[in-house]
C-alpha cells in the first residue's frame, strides 16, 4: 500500500464526483445532500511512468504499481460529531488513514445545492475542522480517563499521560488543531497512539468549474490563504472533467487534458502532492519474473526498505545493489549498467532513494 486518504467535506461539494473519477467506483453520486450512506473505500494503482520503462527491459509477466487507498466519507455538517446528519459513525472510519483530503467547493452554480445556501470556503473548511476537533475531544477525554485510572493504580506513565493529555485537551478547546500543538519527545508518542483527526495532513483538493482550472478564482485564492498557515498541500481540479476523464479509453486521456490546457490528471496531482505531504518516494524491485513498485519514507535506510518486501528481508539484510533508474533507462541492461560502474553496493547506512532499482541480499 502506499498511503490511504480519508475523503472529506460537506455536503453535495464533488466528493463523491471526485471518488467515483479516481477509482472507477461508480458510487451513487446525486445533486443532494447524504448521498453517500457507507463510507466507500477504492484502491487505485499509482501511476509512474518508469514502471512502463522498467517493463519494456525485462519484459515480466507480473506487473505491481504502488497503490493509494481513498476512503469517501459521507458528507458532514455541523453537529456531525454530535451524531447530526451522518457524520458521526463516519469520523471513526477515517481515524486510521494517513492523510485526510478536504473537498472544497470553489464554484457558483444555482442548480447545485449547497447545504449552507451559499458558497464560503472558510465557513466551510471552519466546519468541517470544528467537526475534527469534537470528534477529537471525545478521544481525549477517553484518554484522560485512563490515565486517571493509571495514577490511581500507581502508575507513574499516568502522570505524565496525564499532563499532557490536560495540555492537549486545552490546545483543542480552544478551537486549534492536534497539530499546531508544540510537544516533547516523549509526548509525541502519546499523541500518535491517540490517532487524532485533527494532527492527520491535511490536502485541500478545491473543486472549480472547467473554466477555472488555469485561473484561481477568488474562492481558491481563500483556501490557498488557509491552507499556507496549516502548511497543507492544495490541489486545484474539477470533479465534472475528472468524471469525464474516467469514462475515456486510456490512449485518448492524455489528448483530452491537453486540450484543457492540463498537463496531469487530478488524480496524478493529488498523488503527487500526497507523496510530498507524507514524505514517501518510490524505488523499485525489478527483474524476468516481476517489476515492483514500493513506497517507502524518505530517508529510509536499506534494511527499512528491505523490511517493505518481507519483515524477513530486514532481519537478514546483507547489502543493496543499487541502480539509478535514469542509468537503466539510458543503458538498457543490467550488465551495461554494472559495466558503466553504475551500480553500487551499498550497506545498512544506505538511505534508499526516489527511483532506485534494488536487489537485496539477505540471510534466511
Amino acid at each position: 500500500m502506499g498511503f490511504s486518504c480519508g475523503i472529506v467535506g460537506l455536503p453535495n461539494v464533488g466528493k463523491s464526483t471526485l471518488f467515483n473519477a479516481i477509482t472507477a467506483a461508480k458510487v451513487e453520486a446525486a445533486n443532494y445532500p447524504f448521498c453517500t450512506i457507507d463510507p466507500n473505500v477504492g484502491v487505485v494503482a499509482v501511476p509512474d511512468e518508469r514502471i512502463n520503462q522498467l517493463v519494456s527491459i525485462y519484459n515480466p509477466p507480473k506487473i505491481i504499481a504502488s497503490t493509494i487507498e481513498f476512503v469517501d466519507i459521507a458528507g458532514l455538517v455541523k453537529g456531525a460529531s454530535k451524531g447530526e446528519g451522518l457524520g458521526n459513525q463516519f469520523l471513526s472510519t477515517i481515524r486510521n488513514v494517513d492523510a485526510i483530503v478536504h473537498v472544497v467547493r470553489c464554484f457558483d452554480d444555482e442548480n447545485v445545492i449547497h447545504v449552507d445556501g451559499s458558497v464560503d470556503p472558510k465557513r466551510d473548511i471552519e466546519i468541517i475542522e470544528t467537526e475534527l476537533i469534537l470528534k477529537d475531544l471525545d478521544t481525549v477525554e477517553k484518554k484522560l480517563s485512563e490515565a486517571e485510572r493509571k495514577i490511581k493504580s500507581g502508575d507513574k506513565k499516568g502522570i505524565i499521560e496525564s499532563e499532557f493529555i490536560k495540555k492537549l485537551k486545552l490546545h483543542l478547546e480552544g478551537g486549534r488543531l492536534a497539530s499546531y500543538l508544540t510537544f516533547h519527545d516523549e509526548e509525541y508518542l502519546i499523541l500518535r497512539d491517540m490517532h487524532l483527526l485533527t494532527n492527520k495532513p491535511i490536502m485541500y483538493v478545491c473543486n472549480v468549474h472547467e473554466k477555472d482550472l488555469l485561473n484561481e478564482n477568488k474562492y481558491v485564492v481563500e483556501v490557498k490563504e488557509i491552507a499556507k498557515k496549516e502548511n497543507a498541500k492544495v490541489v486545484i481540479i474539477s470533479a465534472a472533467v475528472e468524471a469525464e476523464v474516467s469514462e475515456l479509453p486510456e490512449e485518448e486521456r492524455k489528448p483530452f487534458l491537453e486540450s484543457l490546457g492540463l498537463l496531469n490528471s487530478g488524480l496524478d496531482q493529488v498523488i503527487k502532492e500526497g507523496y510530498e505531504l507524507l514524505n514517501l518516494i518510490t524505488f523499485f524491485t525489478a527483474g524476468p519474473k516481476e517489476v515492483h513498485a514500493w513506497t517507502v519514507n524518505k530517508n529510509a535506510k536499506a534494511p527499512v526498505a528491505a523490511g517493505a518486501i518481507h519483515t524477513d528481508f530486514e532481519k537478514g539484510f546483507i547489502r543493496a545493489e543499487i541502480m539509478k533508474c535514469v542509468d537503466l533507462f539510458k543503458l538498457k541492461t543490467e550488465q551495461n549498467v554494472k559495466d558503466a560502474g553504475l551500480l553500487h553496493v551499498e550497506g545498512k547506512d544506505y538511505i534508499v532513494e526516489d527511483g532506485d532499482v534494488v536487489h537485496f541480499r539477505f540471510n534466511v
